[in-house]
């Protein structure tokens, strides 16, 4: 079996009119697919490039939003979410449209880390700076959902040297 890419990612909203125009203006992702739910219930599909969609739910009555259990209390102070869970999510773009991105965040007054994280594999895991060791420069926002988010440009490709850490367990106790 191999996979091809995401085809969609699902998340859930409190106000599907408020996401449709966060994600058609803000993002100028296009709405490609309405459904109306039996239980009364919306699933909306927005077109976010390479042929991968993220896509909504709303419901009448849905639980409250969790923020630091469901989903990222506040990045990067306290960034955890509970297994199960999504932390966030990250959209492909390239790197030199990162300037714009920031400006459009902005003048949409759209929540959002002020600069540009360059990952690295330095014990910080961050830098200052852009150098060699960067992996992929990103930007952090949240969309009106609390649910975080990410304007991620990679800066070069994988290689195998790339895996270098055993995978951690939890700890079981008896």
């Amino acid at each position: 079996m191999r996979t091809t890419g995401i085809n969609h990612m699902a998340l859930v909203c409190r106000d599907m009119a408020e996401t449709v125009k966060f994600y058609t203006e803000v993002l100028e992702m296009p709405l490609i697919k309405t459904i109306s739910l039996p239980d009364g219930g919306q699933h909306f599909f927005f077109d976010c490039g390479g042929g991968s969609a993220v896509a909504f739910f709303w419901w009448p009555e849905t639980p409250a939003a969790a923020p630091g259990i469901a989903s990222v209390r506040e990045f990067p102070a306290d960034s955890k979410s509970a297994v199960g869970s999504m932390n966030h999510l990250a959209f492909n773009v390239a790197q030199e449209d990162l300037a714009a991105c920031l400006d459009r965040l902005k003048a949409a007054g759209v929540p959002h880390m002020h600069t540009v994280v360059n990952h690295d594999d330095s014990q910080a895991t961050v830098s200052a700076t852009l150098h060699d060791g960067v992996f992929v420069r990103s930007i952090y926002f949240t969309d009106p959902n609390g649910i975080m988010m990410e304007f991620a440009a990679s800066t070069k490709p994988f290689v195998p040297a790339d895996v270098r850490h055993a995978p951690a367990g939890a700890t079981v106790e008896v």
